[in-house]
């Protein structure tokens, strides 16, 4: 009798054990994962408002920030003070709510207006030159989210027009050059992401004017890179559904330990449908580094194959043949950037990390980690050398999970210095023509 009770003790304090989560790492005597490693993490700004999603550093220290629409009042900002930000340039450049969709015969597009900002993704920012002033770069997808009466989340398709490219001189504020695209470029289920620059005169395939490197996205299924000739305004794609371009078939991340679905209200349990997102060029501009958001994988390609153009009839067939594979990093990456030593920095929003691609070793490092890089969705280092970080917890809201937002306030700015005194990769301004300082 004695034995049957002290077996069912013994039974009930398995399973009490069994739901019980370690939790004070003092009273062991086991190795703990601190969740933590690299360079000391400083928190810079505080985000109470509008989640952001877009960062750029310019060299004076200001902080432009982007936040994709919807409801938010603004889709490009400045950081204001620690805690809040402003409109910039100014509020009557960002279209008002009721004008960012329309419909033709029930189906919904985003505006084609081609001078106010939709939503904005991505931003970046070149140094000053000759010819051209310290500039912050905009993406607009043109494609805002709307809701419908069940407040259910969808995404209207894009016009021509409303997708573009923005320059704004950082030294008066204002808008001096914008491009668009065509509808055989960019496709209506398009969705630019992020972008990159190369100012060289001399790169084949271009006016001589710099080209800009823009990725595709597109949740729908035709993602890859759209090129923009700076000095004609032509554009054109390349790797279009290459194998490297497209997400992980049914990938299922993890967040803070957390399996991850993609739980959208009106639409059943699926997994995240983003394909190519990181982008980052090598120092010299010859090799653009790449991946999707939901792979492991690092790719890269000659940026000369991505110049060829259409008049080159074999152009899409040697793309794709000279796609290199680097192998698995160790998770899924984000946004990518690049220092002058040529490393080639991946956001992990599975690892709360940072990590690093070496060229010369062709391995993958870890740089930093910390339990408050909930989502890193942005990236840029300043001129200052330290790589800055946009965290927006962005698992957690509510278009990702039924309607519920679980996010929690402030999100934030964070930022850590780079190794031995490394600054941003310089490709994107002409060694012969550089005036200004990296920013």
């Amino acid at each position: 009798m004695l034995s049957s009770y002290l077996a069912i003790l013994l039974l009930l304090g398995s399973a009490a054990a069994q739901n019980v989560t370690f939790q004070n790492s003092s009273q062991t005597r086991l190795r703990v994962d601190t969740g933590t490693y690299g360079p000391e993490i400083e928190e810079v700004h505080y985000y109470y408002d509008q989640w952001p999603i877009g960062i750029a550093v310019a060299s004076d220290g200001r902080l432009f920030t982007s936040y994709t629409r919807g409801e938010y009042r603004y889709t490009l900002g400045v950081v204001a003070n620690r805690t809040s930000e402003r409109p910039y340039p100014s509020l009557d450049l960002n279209l008002p709510l009721n004008q960012l969709n329309t419909s033709y015969n029930g189906i919904p597009f985003g505006s084609a207006n081609s001078t106010g900002f939709i939503s904005v993704q991505a931003l970046y920012i070149t140094t000053k030159t000759s010819s051209r002033p310290e500039t912050l770069w905009v993406l607009d997808t043109g494609r805002p989210t709307i809701y419908n009466s069940q407040m259910e989340p969808s995404m209207p398709y894009a016009q021509p027009g409303g997708p573009k490219v923005v320059a704004i001189s950082l030294s008066n504020n204002t808008v001096y050059q914008t491009f668009t695209f065509p509808a055989g470029v960019h496709y209506p289920d398009s969705y630019l992401n992020d972008l990159r620059f190369d100012f060289h005169s001399n790169l084949s395939g271009t006016s001589g004017k710099g080209i800009a490197y823009l990725v595709d996205s597109s949740n729908e299924g035709r993602p890859g890179f759209i090129m923009l000739d700076l000095g004609t305004g032509d554009s054109w794609r390349r790797l279009t559904q290459d194998a490297s371009v497209l997400r992980g078939m049914n990938d299922v991340p993890s967040y803070q330990g957390h399996p991850f679905y993609f739980r959208q209200k009106g639409s059943p349990i699926q997994w995240q449908l983003e394909g190519l997102d990181g982008i980052q060029l090598s120092t010299d501009g010859e090799r653009l580094y790449y991946s999707p958001l939901s792979t492991n994988y690092l790719y890269s390609i000659p940026t000369q194959n991505l110049r060829e153009r259409d008049t080159n009839k074999l152009a899409e067939v040697q793309a794709h043949a000279n796609v290199s594979s680097h192998g698995q990093r160790g998770g899924n990456g984000n946004g990518f950037e690049g220092d002058t030593n040529g490393l080639i920095y991946q956001l992990m929003p599975e690892h709360n990390a940072v990590y690093y691609f070496d060229p010369n070793d062709g391995l993958t490092h870890g740089f930093v980690r910390d339990p408050r890089i909930i989502w890193p969705d942005g990236g840029s280092i300043g001129a200052d050398g330290y790589l800055y970080l946009n965290i927006n917890q962005l698992p957690y809201q509510p278009d990702w999970n039924y309607g519920v937002d679980t996010r929690e306030h402030p999100g934030a700015i964070l930022r850590c210095k780079l190794p031995n005194g490394e600054r941003r990769s310089p490709v994107s301004t002409s060694e012969s023509d550089s005036e200004g300082g990296d920013s």
